[in-house]
């Protein structure tokens, strides 16, 4: 166990998020970084679609059925932010999010 009562994984620590709000930087191919601990945390590691709710200059985004891409070997997950919301609200790589809150998404 590490300070934060979190069990010491294999490899690099990676991110120290463990709550949300959780502020993050858009990626060039406008993806967002989902870290390990913040997924272990939240129990969305077996989850393929969630709804997401973000703040981008003051205003609240809530985006549906954003598909979480997953690597093989990590917890941590990425989103690709949608073409319509990017443009509608001039989100672009390199700008800082924050993510608000994520929940599964129910068809």
């Amino acid at each position: 166990m590490n300070g934060q009562g979190l069990k010491q994984r294999r490899g690099a620590p990676g991110y120290r998020v463990t709550k949300l709000p959780y502020r993050v930087r858009v990626y060039l191919n406008n993806q967002v970084l989902i870290p390990a601990n913040l997924v272990r945390v939240l129990g969305i590691s077996g989850l393929k679609y969630v709804v997401i709710t973000i703040l981008y200059n003051g205003v609240s985004i809530t985006v549906k059925g954003v598909k979480l891409l997953r690597t093989r070997h990590t917890d941590s997950r990425q989103f690709t932010i949608p073409r319509k919301v990017r443009e509608t609200y001039g989100i672009r790589p390199g700008d800082e999010i924050e993510i608000m809150d994520i929940k599964p998404f129910r068809v």
